[in-house]
């Protein structure tokens, strides 16, 4: 099988090379499980945690690292932070390379089956029958989403999906609820919208053009599907384009505001605070910087659905190089295990501002104090078995960014939808044929 342009930040010679040594634990499909040492070892033990935690994350990581090492005095674990996620892979790709990996890692969730495929991250199966780990406790849908060809690559972390975040001072005052189907959108728009003669003075939603992420949950909303089963574009067919062509009705008529290029999040930001749009499609990772910083009450609605009613998980997720040496394979295993774990799901949620991923947590005394404290996430929660994967395919990230520039030809230069989506289709099954 061809690997090329798998990801946008890998070179051609450098997964040719993972592909080589990504494997050299010479373990082969079928093993049997890990075998439990038969005293645990307690000899010291040092692991490196490669992460792409921003500045408001780094106490909670802090005092997750100190909590797990008051637990297992003999394991140390050096957090390393190695920028956003693109640059973190590209250093993962480079000391794969080299053969001097760290031992823990977090992974951009649509980048997994990519690394999985490489043979670069551990089954983690092995393990969790080892142990016998209650899987089920995930929100499943966020579990499988660090899951490829029925690998447990990783697991859930710093988990978001993309919601409305809305004004709910105005949408009082204006006794008005979001919209949950496309059906509601129209009455909703009419009601929120406001026009000076040609002039658009307030928007009743907007959704970022920049970001793919949104438009593939309003596509799969609508009964599309950007990734066909037999992993062909589906950006052409019929009902993928159907959220498209809303979304020129909509823009046309003044209810909606989509933004493209440099400073267009920043834009969308500051005209919902200034009152100029009434919700924003965003990510929930960006939830708590909203409430401390809006002058206004927030809401959060789960995205309007037609055909599905589903949100798409972003974020990333905690995984095992498989090239690590075992003794730190154990240790990692234990790091992974209590970084995602019940007991301190709900406490780590409240220092990242992502979502807690565990059902026992989120049902918990705990989980409905934070609930009672941060209530906009319940939204969230409430659907939270309808929080799911993006398209799971090695080439796909790369070539899903032909729907980006298919939408900044509709928004920019207004080109036909229909031309641009099967412009981008054609441009998307080139970089699939590749693989």
């Amino acid at each position: 099988m061809k690997m090329k342009k798998v990801l946008q930040t890998m070179t051609v010679a450098a997964l040719a090379a993972t592909s080589l040594i990504g494997c050299s634990s010479g373990k082969e499909e079928g093993e049997a499980p890990v075998a439990p040492p038969a005293e645990e070892d307690r000899t010291p033990v040092t692991i490196q945690y490669w992460h792409a935690h921003a500045d408001n994350q780094m106490e909670g990581l802090n005092f997750m690292i100190k909590e797990f090492q008051e637990k297992y005095p003999w394991i140390t674990v050096e957090p390393v932070y190695q920028g956003a996620y693109g640059d973190l892979h590209k250093k993962l790709m480079a000391a794969v390379a080299a053969k001097d990996v760290p031992a823990v890692t977090n992974v951009e969730v649509a980048s997994l089956p990519t690394f999985g495929d490489g043979g670069i991250f551990m089954d983690l199966n092995p393990y969790i029958k080892r142990d016998k780990l209650d899987t089920e406790d995930f929100a499943q849908g966020m579990f499988k989403a660090y899951s490829y060809e029925g690998k447990q690559y990783g697991f859930p972390l710093i988990v978001s999906s993309n919601v409305f975040i809305y004004n709910k001072t105005m949408f009082d005052q204006l006794g008005v609820t979001p919209p949950q189907t496309w059906d509601e959108i129209e009455p909703f728009a009419q009601k929120v919208s406001q026009k000076e003669g040609n002039n658009v003075t307030r928007y009743a939603f907007a959704v970022p053009g920049w970001d793919v992420w949104y438009s593939e949950t309003w596509m799969r909303n609508g009964g599309g599907t950007p990734l066909t089963e037999d992993h062909k574009s589906g950006l052409d067919q019929e009902k993928s384009l159907k959220f498209i062509k809303k979304f020129k009705e909509w823009m046309d008529k003044g209810y909606m505001q989509m933004g493209y290029g440099k400073g267009a999040s920043a834009d969308m930001r500051q005209m919902f605070f200034d009152g100029k749009i009434g919700m924003v499609h965003h990510t929930s990772g960006q939830l708590k910087w909203y409430i401390e910083n809006a002058g206004f009450e927030i809401g959060v609605s789960f995205p309007p659905g037609d055909e599905n009613h589903i949100s798409q998980i972003g974020g990333a997720g905690i995984a095992i190089m498989d090239m690590a040496p075992d003794n730190q394979k154990e240790a990692a295993w234990k790091f992974v295990q209590f970084m995602t774990s019940s007991e301190y799901n709900i406490r780590w949620a409240d220092y990242s501002g992502y979502l807690p991923t565990r059902k026992s947590a989120i049902n918990s005394q705990e989980g409905k104090d934070y609930f009672e404290k941060r209530p906009q996430y319940k939204a969230i929660l409430d659907n939270i078995d309808n929080v799911v994967a993006r398209p799971q395919y090695p080439p796909y990230p790369e070539a899903i960014t032909n729907l980006t520039e298919a939408l900044g030809k509709i928004i920019l230069e207004n080109m036909d939808v229909e031309a641009a989506f099967k412009e981008a289709a054609q441009k998307m099954n080139e970089v699939l044929d590749d693989y």
